[in-house]
């Protein structure tokens, strides 16, 4: 993915940026308490916000995990590298040229790459999936399964919670009964320490850490559910005439959650405020773990002398309704999904703290959060390929002049669970979204200025018709544009 590489001459020192790459599952914008939500425990994160540069406008390409994740790792959209779906093949991307180019790549946690298990250019990889993994690789055995194995552990998951006599009314949300260390976002932090303190130290390093959490089943251990369970969560009221008024494809998409048990996840399409009180309090307790992780994860860097002169990034690869509009987890188009938490941090006065300007600094310009992967190969001496569809972070973060982008858009195709529509689309600016949807007469468009909660849809009236023909030429132009590009990308691999 890049048009060139970096090289040392003999005995030359090695200075470029050490790069730990932090991707959690599922997790949504409001889930950090130092981005104004007063109601969250996340004293870790809360520090990447106060002493790095947070995107606070930050979108996905793609609406559920593997298409939005090969869209990150590659730098293209996912119609342009055919990464539409989980389980389509996915098995190159930029942390080929990172280890071309002399870096020491290791992935411990989460990918989703397909197969699982390939090698995708890490050195090293301790591949942890979903934890209620049916519709890929069923029978694939990864670290953590073999670990519950041999220690005489039965994973939660579907099987087991269906035998539940409270199982439909849960909505995913269940506690932790296994002992605390098996927990598959626990183990996945403590096997990233592990291998930090008792590896020697590697130079320059990319470490890929990805936590399986937040995804459902929300399974936090009980004692970091107690104090949500009390709190006010914010969560956003069900309105009628939003569920009326949505696209055909996401009410069959909400009347397929409640046949189908996706994740161990028994949709209810009228959720009591308790329900949704416990689903959203187990759903915060599970980032509150992996924020303790994090922090666990930043004094290993620094007890093996790498922080000084590494650059960590947090983020998520989509977010999750929760209930919210009556949806259950992604495939829609909302911003509970489509934007995610986005932090470049490097420890205040380090090596590679200079690269970033200002500490605790907000940009607040559209962004794709495939973007990341330019400033990356960029941070690591790498010049991006002109094909690539991402466009460098780096700027922005070294606080230079950056052009944000115009719009952002994202796409999700028909799967197995979003049965209802061939494709859509979704094109945003700062203050209006629109989303298509094939073969459809219906659609969505949202006044996000005066209407940020999306819950009124203006599709259909007469006196925004300028605006979706408007939004309509613009993501037409896009997908032209898109295949030009793609011409370009396939041209070089014949």
């Amino acid at each position: 993915m890049t048009d060139s590489s970096s090289s040392l001459t003999s005995g030359e020192t090695d200075t470029r940026p050490n790069i730990v790459f932090i991707i959690t599952d599922q997790q949504r914008m409001d889930t950090i308490c130092a981005l104004g939500y007063d109601y969250m425990d996340t004293p870790n994160l809360d520090r990447l916000v106060e002493e790095g540069v947070t995107f606070t406008n930050c979108h996905i390409t793609a609406a559920s995990c593997a298409p939005s994740r090969a869209s990150l790792f590659t730098g293209y959209y996912p119609h342009t590298y055919g990464v539409l779906k989980n389980a389509d093949l996915w098995r190159h991307g930029w942390v080929e040229n990172l280890a071309e180019a002399g870096y020491k790549c290791v992935n411990i946690g989460k990918m989703h790459t397909y197969p699982y298990h390939t090698s995708m250019g890490f050195h090293e990889r301790y591949v942890v999936e979903n934890k209620d993994r049916y519709l890929e690789e069923r029978y694939y055995y990864d670290e953590w399964d073999k670990a519950l194995r041999f220690r005489g552990l039965v994973k939660q998951q579907r099987e087991s919670y269906r035998k539940r006599p409270d199982y439909g009314e849960r909505l995913g949300a269940f506690e932790w009964d296994l002992p605390e260390d098996s927990h598959p976002d626990f183990f996945v932090g403590d096997l990233a320490v592990w291998w930090l303190k008792s590896k020697p130290k590697s130079s320059p390093l990319f470490l890929e850490i990805g936590f399986p959490g937040p995804h459902p089943p929300y399974d936090p251990i009980p004692r970091y559910a107690e104090s949500y369970l009390k709190k006010d969560l914010q969560i956003q009221p069900l309105r009628k005439k939003d569920l009326e008024n949505q696209p055909e494809a996401y009410k069959e998409l909400r009347r397929h959650n409640v046949e189908v048990d996706h994740d161990s996840v028994q949709w209810d399409l009228n959720p009591t405020p308790e329900q949704r009180q416990r689903q959203r309090a187990y759903y915060h307790a599970n980032v509150t773990m992996i924020d303790e992780k994090v922090g666990q994860i930043i004094e290993a860097l620094e007890e093996k002398d790498y922080l000084d002169n590494t650059v960590l990034i947090f983020t998520s690869d989509h977010g999750d309704c929760l209930t919210d509009h009556g949806h259950s987890q992604k495939w829609t188009m909302y911003d509970q999904i489509t934007r995610v938490p986005t932090i470049v941090w490097a420890k205040p006065g380090s090596t590679a703290g200079k690269c970033l300007s200002g500490a605790g600094r907000r940009v607040d310009g559209l962004c794709q959060l495939m973007d990341l992967g330019p400033m990356i190969l960029e941070l690591a001496e790498l010049e991006p390929t002109s094909s690539m569809e991402a466009k460098s972070l780096l700027p922005a973060v070294k606080g230079e002049p950056w052009q944000e982008r115009d719009y952002v858009y994202c796409e999700q195709v028909q799967d197995g669970i979003f049965t209802g529509n061939l494709f859509q689309t979704m094109i945003r600016d700062r203050d209006w979204k629109l989303v298509h949807f094939v073969d459809a007469t219906y659609g969505q468009l949202f006044d996000l200025k005066n209407d940020p909660e999306e819950f009124n849809n203006l599709w259909d009236e007469p006196d925004y018709a300028e605006k979706k023909s408007e939004l309509l030429n613009a993501l037409l132009n896009w997908r032209i544009r898109s295949s030009v590009q793609a011409q370009n990308l396939w041209e070089g691999h014949r």
